[in-house]
């Protein structure tokens, strides 16, 4: 599997001879619009900055619903979530998706704006890699990104949705994210995994 990182809460995954990207920005972000061509485009909720399909390649399938899914053997599942932490009566719901195949379960979550529950922990499962927001203000913050990465047992946790140089939003930087834990990796923004990650490791990815 390659994850590309190409800001905010936008990623590539190729996975299974497929490449699936999630949440695209357009212009107004501050990112560089990415330059790739999709299988599938996922969109956790309708706002400008993780619905810019238009903007991604190819004759892609668009997933912005919750439910199960199958696409060239990948399998996609949207658990409904919430934007804020009162069901949704400030910023709507969010859709956090898991994706399957390679022998790896991927969780990216999104804009989620509160800890999951019992049974949305549940309905998602464990995971070998979760990408989780950690910039606050729109979404969950530092701490209840790490209990949320704890609560899914996540083995590869890929902090995304903080302040950078290119965001043009007011989020807190990743380092708040990475105060909580002892040590951590960064890497560029491509990351190759062949195996599953048996130990919990935090890497962030920068774009480039």
């Amino acid at each position: 599997m390659k994850i590309t990182w190409f800001g905010h809460a936008c990623f590539s995954l190729e996975i299974e001879g497929i490449t699936i990207v999630t949440d695209p920005f357009d212009e107004s972000v501050g990112y560089p619009i990415p330059n790739v061509t999709a299988s599938v485009v996922t969109e956790s909720h309708q706002h400008f900055d993780h619905n810019a399909h238009h903007l991604v390649k190819g004759n892609f399938r668009l997933i912005n619903s919750p439910g199960s899914y199958t696409v060239d053997g990948v399998k996609i599942k949207g658990v409904e979530t919430f934007h804020d932490s009162s069901h949704g009566r400030e910023r709507g719901k969010n859709i956090a998706f898991v994706f399957e195949g390679e022998g790896l379960r991927v969780c990216h979550l999104g804009d989620l704006g509160h800890v999951l529950t019992p049974s949305q922990v549940e309905e998602i499962g464990k995971v070998d890699v979760l990408l989780v927001p950690v910039g606050g203000t729109y979404t969950i913050g530092p701490r209840e990104a790490k209990e949320v990465s704890e609560l899914l047992e996540a083995k590869l946790i890929i902090p995304m949705h903080y302040k950078t140089k290119y965001l043009k939003f007011n989020l807190l930087p990743v380092d708040e994210f990475l105060k909580l834990f002892e040590k951590y990796e960064r890497v560029g923004n491509i990351l190759e995994l062949f195996e599953k990650p048996t130990e919990r490791k935090i890497v962030v990815m920068e774009v480039q």
